[in-house]
C-alpha cells in the first residue's frame, strides 16, 4: 500500500502563498495520477487539483489561475503551490493517487490558515 506525509501547511493572510509537498512512497510513483484534495472545517474532501502522469493538469473552478500542481518523479513528490489565497481555502490539504485501483493510505495532512 502507498503511504504519503503532506508537509509545508501554515498560517497566512488573505493574498499570501504557501507551497505543499506530499512525498510517496510507491515505487511507480511516476506512473500514477495524482490528486490533491482540499478538507474544509467540517466537511468532506474535495479534489481541487490533479496531475496525470504525463504531466497533464486539472482545477476545480475554485482555484484555477491561483494553485498550481507539479511533480518530480524522482523525488515522488507532489507540490501544490497555492497563491493569492483566500480565507476561504483554509482546511486541511491531502494527496493520494487519482487512481482508485492503487490501494493507499491518507496521509496526515498539512494545515492551512489564512486569515482576512
Amino acid at each position: 500500500q502507498v503511504r504519503l506525509v503532506e508537509s509545508g501547511g501554515g498560517s497566512v493572510e488573505a493574498g499570501g502563498s504557501l507551497r505543499l509537498s506530499c512525498v510517496s512512497s510507491a515505487t511507480e510513483f511516476g506512473a500514477h495520477p495524482m490528486a490533491w484534495y482540499w478538507k474544509p472545517p467540517g466537511k468532506q474532501r474535495l479534489k481541487v487539483a490533479t496531475i496525470s502522469a504525463d504531466f497533464t493538469t486539472t482545477y476545480v473552478d475554485s482555484v484555477k489561475g491561483r494553485f498550481t500542481i507539479t511533480r518530480d518523479n524522482d523525488e515522488r513528490t507532489v507540490y501544490l503551490q497555492m497563491n493569492s489565497l483566500k480565507p476561504e481555502d483554509t482546511g486541511e490539504y491531502y494527496c493520494r493517487p487519482d487512481d482508485d485501483r492503487v490501494y493507499f493510505l491518507w496521509g496526515p495532512g498539512t494545515r492551512v490558515t489564512v486569515s482576512s
